[in-house]
């Protein structure tokens, strides 16, 4: 049986977050992998020492979120982090090229799908190869309890 590959767009909002944890909550239950991938761009200059700084400040941000996860809901499954330069849509269709499942996060509610999804999701939901899951902002999270990988000796 192949591993069940999940990645998932972390970004440093609270979309990306409870997107983060969504994946790593379905990675447990099925036994899976999570990748979690940031994007990065810098159009500005062709100036490495900014682009550097762009991708130190991306590395930095993606350690923060996956140290913030809880060690129960770590526990048992494979978390990788990258950091990739590029368009965060096309990053993120590239990851998931070869994934089970593509997860990101919305960014809240508006009457226009545009608004609602974000056009990162908006345009990965075109792009991916896998099928893509959008968690909103609204959604309930599995509690704590919900959340503990359940002894396989029980």
């Amino acid at each position: 049986m192949t591993n069940f590959r999940i990645v998932v767009g972390v970004d440093g909002s609270e979309g990306g977050r409870r997107a983060l944890r969504w994946a790593v909550h379905e990675a447990a239950g099925r036994g899976g992998t999570v990748q979690a991938v940031a994007a990065w761009r810098w159009d500005e200059t062709d100036d490495d020492v900014i682009g550097s700084a762009a991708h130190e400040v991306t590395s930095a941000m993606l350690d923060r979120e996956l140290g913030a996860l809880p060690s129960f809901q770590r526990e048992g499954v494979a978390i990788a982090g990258e950091v990739v330069e590029g368009r965060a849509a096309d990053v993120l269709a590239a990851a998931a090229a070869d994934a089970d499942l593509l997860v990101l996060g919305s960014h809240g509610t508006s009457r226009l799908m545009h608004t609602v999804l974000g056009s990162v999701s908006e345009e990965c939901i075109g792009k991916a190869n896998c099928p893509v899951v959008v968690v909103p902002v609204g959604h309930e999270l599995p509690h704590a309890a919900e959340l503990a990988i359940p002894d396989p000796a029980a």
